[in-house]
């Protein structure tokens, strides 16, 4: 069972005299607790910045202790949190360097009923209904109408939405701002569909596999590849546009 850090993270700064593994074998120690991990997911997390293993001359990897330490507590922050990985990055970089940091959490409902949470900050496990969407967006009922009558943000089966519904809705809102109208958006929704296809291409014979964790594996492989897909998706608008984007 790997320890979780009590003080600051390690982040790459692995002491003196601690022994320092491969990929593969920090792979190894994390597969009883997180079966869904690869090797792939972990390179995602040190090109978001979340690990900073050292390199051996020849480029290769190499973790310590700390580092191992670190990345089970943002496998762990995301699994039981939801969190996004820029508030786990912040959260342990606060840790690391001393701070109190409260554990990152969910915003509750005030208890006059209104909803002010930001709809980045909702846990991904969240449903709330059609009133508290709209103050959350500051959108209208009309305009909320008018969304889902194109498809773009779609109630669950009880009535209310999820985080990804509220994030479609504040988006969607926020380029109303610039003139751009629920019908225009529908190229966007066209294209979002078809990277799901692929994703699902990819994943469909992990989901039809007999074995329960290939299964369970099938699901942390969608995240990863949404993950990846998003990112190139905003590489290749900012290439088209001849914009970057920091």
């Amino acid at each position: 069972m790997l320890r979780t850090p009590t003080g600051g993270a390690g982040h790459g700064t692995a002491h003196t005299g601690e022994p320092l593994v491969s990929i593969g074998a920090v792979l190894a120690q994390l597969r009883d607790e997180f079966p869904e991990v690869t090797i792939s997911k972990i390179r995602f997390l040190e090109a978001e910045g979340l690990i900073e293993p050292r390199r051996t001359p020849s480029g290769y990897r190499k973790f310590g202790p700390q580092d191992v330490d670190r990345l089970a507590q943002v496998l762990r922050m995301q699994r039981d949190h939801y969190l996004p990985l820029k508030v786990i990055k912040e959260h342990l970089d606060a840790v690391g360097r001393g701070e109190r940091a409260p554990m990152p959490g969910p915003p509750r409902e005030p208890l006059d009923g209104s909803w002010t949470a930001d709809a980045a900050e909702l846990p991904t496990a969240a449903r709330i209904g059609r009133a508290e969407l709209l103050a959350a967006v500051g959108a209208e009922g009309s305009e909320l109408a008018e969304w889902e009558s194109y498809g773009l943000v779609t109630p669950m089966p009880d009535g209310g939405y999820d985080v990804e519904s509220v994030t479609v809705a504040k988006l969607i809102k926020d380029l109303s701002g610039f003139g751009l109208e629920p019908r225009h958006l529908r190229t966007m929704k066209a294209a979002a569909e078809r990277e799901a296809g692929l994703v699902e291409q990819v994943v469909a014979p992990l989901r039809r596999h007999r074995n329960p964790q290939t299964r369970a594996h099938a699901e942390a492989t969608t995240k990863e590849l949404a993950e990846l897909s998003v990112r190139l998706h905003a590489a290749l608008v900012s290439t088209a546009l001849g914009v970057r984007f920091h």
